[in-house]
């Protein structure tokens, strides 16, 4: 094989031109793992996991679904969601079966997800568990409710990264997994998350919401314990 532009072509050569091979994923999202079964990818703040109403092109889903169509015609299937404005690990799975698989787990409670935050103020307990059931309107805003016969339970545990003069680093791990559901609670808490503006937050350094989806562990679909992280990004330590 020749990658040199310059050498000598001779009349009985016989010259063939290869196309490099497609790139794995596009730009936008980094490729953390893949197998026959799954495959873990990064989204960055600003992009949707899956379609709405209002946008159906640029989506995590359809960048990897067109690029597994582009390699092998491979298929792609949604095993959960992260908000546009969250950052951090998402996992794919490659067929039915696979998707099953995570899926029960994620309803079972037994998928790890932890989470990086930014919040605006400084948190006075070094731990806690944030919980309260959540309702979502007819615009699709999620908030607290303290009628208990309404929406649906989220629990969320937070501890305490580092204090800083006016705002709080926290990790923090789902028990539920209701869509908005760490934005809204720590809202309620006092203490939105910087960059958050639909939830109160008075900053916006970064130009997004300061919340990192940092590590996420579940049982492959082979049986195996696998666990994937995802360092926040570095400006969350400089705010």
């Amino acid at each position: 094989m020749v990658r040199r532009g310059d050498v000598s072509v001779g009349p009985d050569d016989r010259v063939e031109l290869a196309a490099p091979a497609p790139a794995p994923l596009p730009a936008e999202l980094r490729l953390v793992h893949e197998d026959d079964a799954i495959l873990v990818v990064d989204k960055p703040a600003g992009l949707l996991t899956i379609a709405t109403a209002r946008e159906r092109e640029r989506t995590a889903y359809r960048l990897v679904r067109d690029a597994m169509a582009r390699r092998h015609g491979g298929r792609v299937f949604i095993v959960h969601r992260l908000d546009r404005e969250t950052s951090g690990l998402l996992v794919f799975a490659k067929s039915p079966a696979a998707k099953q698989c995570l899926q029960e787990q994620f309803a079972a409670r037994s998928v790890e997800r932890r989470y990086v935050a930014l919040v605006e103020g400084r948190v006075a307990a070094a731990a806690g568990t944030l919980s309260g059931r959540l309702v979502e309107d007819r615009a699709l805003r999620v908030r607290p409710t303290g009628d208990r016969r309404a929406g649906r339970e989220a629990v969320t545990r937070y501890r305490v990264l580092e204090r800083r003069r006016d705002t709080t680093l926290l990790e923090l791990a789902l028990v539920t997994g209701r869509r908005g559901q760490i934005r809204v609670q720590l809202a309620a808490l006092g203490h939105p998350i910087v960059g958050d503006r639909a939830c109160g937050s008075r900053r916006d350094p970064f130009g997004r919401v300061a919340l990192h989806a940092t590590r996420l562990a579940f049982v492959h679909p082979d049986g195996r314990r696998l666990s994937f992280e995802s360092a926040a990004p570095a400006a969350f330590g400089g705010a």
